[in-house]
């Protein structure tokens, strides 16, 4: 940040006092610049043992699949957003279960929320940032194209839940580097 958000002054980056860590400070009117991590919100959609994918139809990752997941908006709760971008990317409106996974990724400051969600008779259709919406299987998932990490380490997690018949919250920490993060 080069510039004051309040009164549009040059910023300095130092560690205010009090405070640990540097952060963007204007000189001028006080304010202090805090920069936090990201939220993705999203769902892990069911329909008998079967999980909705989105093949992704906008960049980065254009034309791999991924569940129904974005970015919060202010003054929305985590489950609004999951419903929100559930209902962007794949025309569903699924009943929300319980929060599922969290991940956090402190080199790219995102945490990704994902709730398990059921279809319970909804319908689903691609949105336009989806250019394919479908139901799979376990067996089914097409591993070698999915989008993200994260995507990867909730599928993953969902076959052993499947397996056991039972869900509960998953905490995940991602710790990849640059080099690492391939998928």
């Amino acid at each position: 940040m080069n510039f004051c958000s309040n009164c549009g002054e040059a910023t300095i980056r130092r560690v205010p006092e009090g405070d640990n860590r540097p952060r963007d400070l204007c000189e001028q009117c006080g304010m202090i610049h805090y920069q936090n991590p990201k939220i993705i919100a999203g769902c892990v959609v069911l329909d008998q043992n079967k999980v909705l994918l989105c093949k992704r139809a906008i960049e980065p990752r254009y034309g791999l699949w991924t569940l129904p997941a974005g970015f919060m908006e202010n003054g929305e709760t985590v489950a609004q957003a999951a419903l929100r971008e559930t209902w962007e990317e794949a025309r569903a409106t699924p009943d929300l279960d319980q929060l599922y996974v969290v991940t956090s990724i402190p080199r790219i400051s995102q945490v990704y929320m994902l709730y398990l969600a059921y279809l319970n008779g909804s319908q689903y259709d691609s949105g336009p940032e989806s250019l394919e919406t479908r139901l799979f299987s376990i067996d089914e998932i097409p591993w070698d194209e999915l989008a993200f990490h994260t995507v990867r380490d909730t599928l993953i997690q969902l076959k052993k839940d499947l397996e056991k018949g039972i869900f509960s919250l998953h905490c995940i920490d991602r710790e990849e580097t640059p080099t690492s993060a391939r998928v």
